[in-house]
């Protein structure tokens, strides 16, 4: 039997879970997950009647492998696509029609959380949250796996015959840094520094919920010049099943500098600050005072980098596999996928 331990229960995590359910070879698959939910920054929440993705915010059709594991492999019931179009705006708050970006805008009825939940029921990975990782470890090879965990409570996890790590970059390295090694610390010094270099951009949000119908041509507003203080603006009420009729809700995105500097600050603060932009930019008073507000802080949200293959291979040599969109330099839920069935299918070989 094949023993695999995952850190971490994000999209690429419950896609390489699926991945190595198939392989020829017995497998026990062990995924530790620090919070309550899964799917990572594909996030979703539930208030009232609303549901709102609040971290990323849909799949496109970018990559075929993806688009079959959610039109066939997983059941399409509750798949929705955003029909209306992503419109742009630059530094002075100018609206334009829209780029063409996204043939297709997938989420679910009940949220993108949906694609971690159904990919990890079709296997028989054993998933426990609110379990952290705080200590990789590497002894030598009794003939029963060589990888172990240790969480904050303090209890052991394994032995693993491989370890998969999904938690953002920053995090990993941590992880990395913290490691108890046996042996071969050449390339787990040259893993984690690597790791270390991939470059984050940070996100602040704020959801804003509204008693009454916004009517606008768009979908969503883009900043492409990257020079406004809010990068993103959706509206969730665009996905069917999300908000009921007659009502509004928008995630506003800040753009990278403006959430680096206002990260740490008064919640409220932020919300309001956010909605008057929000309103200044499409241009509606009423957006000022929304009637509910929610938010949260990517401190590592979009990876602007990957890593490079050669590091990569030679830690997958060892049984140490990282995984996820920062693996694969782009900061999309399709590249997230892609990337966990590659790993997957990669482990699953080995074995």
């Amino acid at each position: 039997m094949m023993r695999i331990g995952i850190v971490g229960a994000g999209a690429a995590a419950a896609a390489a879970a699926y991945a190595i359910d198939g392989a020829p070879t017995e497998t026990e698959v062990t995924v530790l997950e620090k919070s309550r939910g899964l799917c990572g920054r594909a996030a979703t929440r539930r208030r009232d009647d609303v549901v709102y993705d609040y971290g990323a915010n849909y799949v496109t059709s970018d990559d075929e492998r993806v688009v079959e594991l959610l039109t066939e492999t997983l059941d399409d019931e509750g798949l929705v696509d955003v029909t209306e179009p992503v419109w742009t705006f630059d530094r002075a708050g100018t609206v334009s029609p829209g780029d063409g970006r996204d043939d297709h805008k997938w989420t679910y009825r009940q949220g993108l959380t949906q694609i971690a939940k159904r990919l990890f029921t079709r296997t028989d990975a054993s998933v426990h949250r609110e379990t952290r990782v705080e200590t990789l470890v590497r002894e030598p090879d009794d003939g029963e796996g060589s990888w172990r965990l240790e969480d904050a409570s303090g209890t052991r996890w394994g032995p693993f015959d491989a370890v998969l790590l999904n938690p953002p970059a920053p995090q990993t390295a941590d992880l990395l840094r913290s490691a108890d090694w046996s042996s071969g610390t050449d390339t787990w010094e040259s893993l984690a520094a690597a790791v270390e270099a991939v470059p984050f951009r940070t996100i602040w949000t704020g959801i804003f919920h509204y008693p009454f119908e916004l009517e606008r041509p768009y979908y969503a507003l883009v900043n492409t010049d990257k020079a406004h203080e809010i990068g993103w603006v959706a509206r969730e009420e665009c996905k069917p099943g999300h908000v009921p009729d007659g009502e509004s809700v928008l995630v506003v995105q800040a753009n990278h500098e403006w959430s680096v500097d206002r990260y740490d600050e008064r919640p409220a603060e932020n919300c309001e600050r956010l909605a008057a932009m929000t309103a200044d930019l499409i241009g509606d008073e009423r957006l000022r005072e929304p009637d509910w507000i929610d938010y949260q802080g990517w401190r590592h949200a979009l990876p602007e980098d990957g890593l490079p293959g050669e590091v990569l291979e030679r830690a997958e040599r060892e049984g140490l596999y990282c995984l996820g969109d920062w693996v694969a330099g782009e900061a999309r839920l399709h590249a997230a996928l892609r990337n966990g069935l590659e790993v997957g299918e990669r482990v699953a070989d080995a074995g």
